[in-house]
Formats: structure tokens, C-alpha cells, sequence
């Protein structure tokens, strides 16, 4: 079962995530029937939006959104402070040659022109929103681009993804360490270079090493301890009622067609492929409405 553990290290001047999201991203490539470039893409951004919801407490939730402009299209990943994730991408569909260092050419698929937006429900009437510029299109960099840059918290996002042959994942997961206010600058500079030599995080996973390990790679096992750790997983909140609502919304003349050309309306939920087919009867309850 992939999990998540979250600790505090270097005197306590820095915050630690780090996961195994391998059969978390699994699920989620299997039922979007992603090409091997797009699930590296979509498992990054799963594995990143995931960290930032365990940021989060009780109901809490945050929406991520990577619109680069490249073929993939927008990515979409939900999360919540529970270990819950969801996400699609516009066009899964996408894949392409290994880049010039021999990896799947995520920023390729990704795109270099747009943004990656945060929005934070927190409870309030408002929701938190932030929004930076694509840097690299890698996705790591860019979440801690977006760290920086709207949060004001420097951070090492460190995220990967390995696909099987025949699409399947074969290990995803990462880690994201984060300097505390009032950091030395020493601390700072240790990170720095023990980021600069650190093995691909996706080539640690795939040799059995746990989240625990692969912070002990990236820090050193005598500069942290772990606070606590949880199971995460794929899960959609998407539902029938949902559906409805949504339909609701829509002006009764569209509702009518329907009935008339469909006899009923067939719903696809974009995060789970799942369909769910609609009643003629349910849908004139709607109008009566």
C-alpha cells in the first residue's frame, strides 16, 4: 500500500514529505489509458498534488491545475488532507522519443508557455488561489517555482516516474522538503548540494527503497525524524447526485434535447472514466424542478 510520511529535520529548520505514489498513479493511468510521456506527466502532478494536500488539515482540500500549452493539454489533480488524490489530463494519449538524457520527455508533452495554479478550500467563502508561470515544464521545478514564488517558501520538489513497457506504472513517488522561517544559511547551502547529487528519486523507488529511505538519501538518516506517516490512495468523490446537480444547472431547453434525442443522458466523470447513465424520468424531474 503506498504512504506518506511527514517529519522535521536540521534543527528543526525544515519540513519533510515524502511518498510512495506507485499504485496510487497506477490506478489513475490505468483508467485514463495514459501513453507512457503523458502518465509521467499526470503521475508527477499526482505525487506533488497529493504532498500539498497533507499540508492541509481536517476538510480541507486543494485544486491543481498545470496548463503548459503543450499536446497533453490541462492537468487537473484534487487532493485532500486525508491522503486522497484524483487527476486527468486533457489528452493522455500523448507520447513521444526519450529526450536527450534518455528520460520520457515530459516537458515536451507538458508545455513551457502557461501556469500552475493552486486553489486552496480552506473552509472560508473565499478560496486561497495562486498562480506562476511554467519554468521547465519537468513539473518539480515547477511546483517549486510555485512554492517560492506564491507561497514564499523555498522548497525541493523532487518527483518520478517509472512506466512498464506495456503502460503500467513501475514505481512513482517523491519527496518535498521545505526551509522553515529563520533557516541558516548553512542549512540552506547543505540542501543545495545534497539536492545537486542526489539519485533520480524515481530510479530509488524502483530499488524497494521506502519513503524513509529516500529522505535518508536526500538528507542524511541523522538530520531528520519522522512526525507521522499515512496510507494515500486514488479516490473520486464523483456521484450519481453530482451528476444531477450538474445537469441542473444546465437551461431546460438542453435538458429537453436530452430526453428528446438520448432518452436520458450518459455522464463521464473526468477524474475516474466512470459512466453513469441517467434516466428519461430522473431528467423530467429536473425540469419539474
Amino acid at each position: 500500500m503506498d504512504r506518506l510520511i511527514r517529519g522535521i529535520g536540521m534543527n528543526d529548520e525544515i519540513r519533510i514529505f515524502s511518498v510512495d505514489t506507485t499504485d496510487t498513479v497506477n490506478e489513475a493511468v490505468s483508467r485514463h489509458g495514459a501513453y507512457p510521456t503523458a502518465a509521467a506527466a499526470l503521475g508527477r502532478s499526482m505525487t506533488a498534488g497529493l504532498m500539498m494536500g497533507t499540508m492541509l488539515k481536517n476538510e480541507e482540500k486543494v485544486t491543481v491545475t498545470i496548463q503548459g500549452g503543450g499536446p497533453i493539454g490541462a492537468i487537473v489533480v484534487d487532493s485532500n488532507a486525508k491522503g486522497n488524490v484524483r487527476g486527468y489530463l486533457g489528452n493522455p494519449k500523448v507520447h513521444f522519443p526519450l529526450n536527450d538524457i534518455g528520460k520520457l520527455d515530459v516537458r515536451r508533452a507538458v508545455g513551457t508557455d502557461g501556469f500552475l495554479s493552486v486553489a486552496k478550500d480552506i473552509g472560508l467563502k473565499e478560496h486561497f488561489t495562486g498562480s506562476t508561470e511554467i519554468v521547465s515544464g519537468e513539473i518539480g521545478e515547477d511546483f517549486s517555482y510555485y512554492f517560492y514564488a506564491s507561497e514564499q517558501i523555498p522548497s525541493i520538489v523532487a518527483l518520478g516516474v517509472l512506466v512498464n513497457p506495456d503502460n503500467t506504472i513501475k514505481a512513482s513517488g517523491g519527496f518535498i522538503i521545505q526551509v522553515l522561517p529563520g533557516a541558516s544559511d548553512e542549512t540552506i547551502e547543505y540542501l543545495d548540494a545534497r539536492a545537486k547529487e542526489m539519485t533520480p528519486v524515481s530510479k530509488l523507488i524502483e530499488q524497494g527503497l521506502s519513503p524513509e529511505d529516500i529522505i535518508n538519501e536526500a538528507i542524511g538518516e541523522e538530520n531528520w525524524r519522522s512526525l507521522d506517516e499515512m496510507p494515500v490512495h486514488f479516490e473520486c468523490n464523483c456521484s450519481k447526485d453530482r451528476f444531477l446537480n450538474a445537469i441542473a444547472s444546465l437551461d431546460p431547453s438542453e435538458i429537453i434535447t436530452m430526453i428528446q434525442e438520448d432518452g436520458g443522458a450518459e455522464a463521464d466523470c473526468h477524474f475516474c472514466r466512470n459512466k453513469v447513465w441517467i434516466e428519461k424520468e430522473e431528467l423530467q424531474e429536473l425540469i419539474a424542478h
